[in-house]
This record gives structure tokens, sequence and C-alpha cells, in this order.
């Protein structure tokens, strides 16, 4: 059994924006504050980890009774904003995805930094949440490494058995998705359709690295060894 843990944006969606702008908007009615930009990196992070730090940056705590109310204004702009934005899926992710799920030794999986809902939201909505029957999410962990074990202890829920790192591939758009699968002693494929491009990624030493997974084959060869 092979299991593929898969990032969400960058790596099967492209929003267009439709999250970073919701959080930014969240952010702005929650702490009280007017900011049309910020200087907090969203890419490869968790949404915890992006909250407790657009929060410290203005010097507020990220409390949990401000927390949850971040959560419920971002996620009400994340569902009104994705319809309205010229978001996408990647290059070759629904061929991929279809033929993944049709064998019986793969399972599919998320890592993501997005919360739980915000994932269900994304993928619902571009129609691939039904490969994903279990994930790691950012709601808790500011650390994208403990989001991964995360997922990694879902998948054993999930098959009722112990996995062991060598049967997982983490498939992401960031040195995080690669940090993150080297913690729990995965492989890593990381694809330049996120905003960083095959040098910067190349620096993170991934087992994998394409440009994009328009053509898969040397992904689908790499999971047969």
């Amino acid at each position: 059994m092979k299991i593929c843990l898969f990032d969400i944006d960058g790596t099967l969606v492209n929003t267009a924006g439709a999250g970073k702008d919701a959080m930014i908007d969240s952010f702005q009615s929650t702490a009280g504050i007017d900011v049309q930009t910020t200087g907090v990196r969203v890419s490869g992070k968790t949404d915890r980890g992006i909250a407790t730090e657009l929060f410290g940056d203005a010097g507020k705590q990220l409390t949990e009774d401000v927390w949850e109310k971040f959560l419920s204004s971002y996620m009400a702009g994340l569902a009104r904003n994705l319809p309205l934005r010229q978001g996408r899926v990647l290059p070759g992710i629904v061929e991929l995805l279809d033929q993944l799920a049709e064998r019986e030794d793969i399972a599919l999986g998320l890592l993501t930094g997005n919360v739980a809902q915000g994932a269900y939201l994304k993928l619902t909505h571009y129609d691939l949440m039904h490969h994903f029957a279990f994930g790691g999410y950012g709601d808790l962990h500011p650390d994208r490494n403990d989001v991964a074990q995360a997922a990694k202890d879902a998948c054993e829920s999930h098959l009722g058995q112990a996995v062991a790192g060598d049967q997982i591939w983490v498939i992401g758009d960031t040195a995080n998705d690669v940090r993150c699968a080297r913690h729990i002693g995965a492989k890593a494929l990381a694809v330049a359709t996120g905003v960083f491009d095959r040098d910067v990624l190349a620096q993170s030493e991934p087992d994998l690295l394409m440009d994009d997974l328009a053509d898969a084959a040397e992904f689908l060869d790499a999971l047969a060894q």
C-alpha cells in the first residue's frame, strides 16, 4: 500500500487569491486594523500559523475566542470569494487523481495548511473533495511538521493499520512540504506550480521535482518502486 498526501493551494488548485483575500479581510475585521497588504507570507504555512503571525505582528494575542471569531469570518469570506474568482484546477490533477483513485494499492489523503473547513470548501468548489477520505489540517498546529504527523495518524486510523514512512509520498509546491515529509520519514514530490520556481524547490532536495503534473508518468513510475 502506498499513500499519497496532497497539499491543496499551488498543488491541486489555484484559487486566484480567494483564500488569502478572505483571510486578510477577516484579520482586519477581527483585529480592528485597516491593512491592505501584509508582510506575512502564506505559502507553505498553516492557517493557524498565519493567523498567529498576523495578530502577533499587530501586537495582539490570538486567544481561542479571537481565533474562533477570525475563523468564522474567514470561512464566510472564502465561501463568498470562491465562485467570484477565476481559479482553476492545476494541470494534470484531475487525470492523476482519477487514475490513482482506481488503484486498490493507493490511499489518497490531504496534508494541507488549510483548516479542515477551508479544505472542504475549496476542493468541493473544484469537484475534487470526493477523492480524499482523510487528512491533516491547519486548525490546531502552527508548524506544518505537526500537520504531517496528524495526516499520518489519520491515514493509519482510516486504513486500520500502521503505516511506515517510506510508504508515503507528500506532494506539494513548497520547501515546507518537503520538510514536513522528512519529519514523518516520507518521500517528497515538489511541483513548481505555486509561487516557487524549480530552482528554489530544488534546494529543498525533494525525491522528485517536476514542473507540473500534466504528465505524471515519472511520479507514477516512482510510486511503483
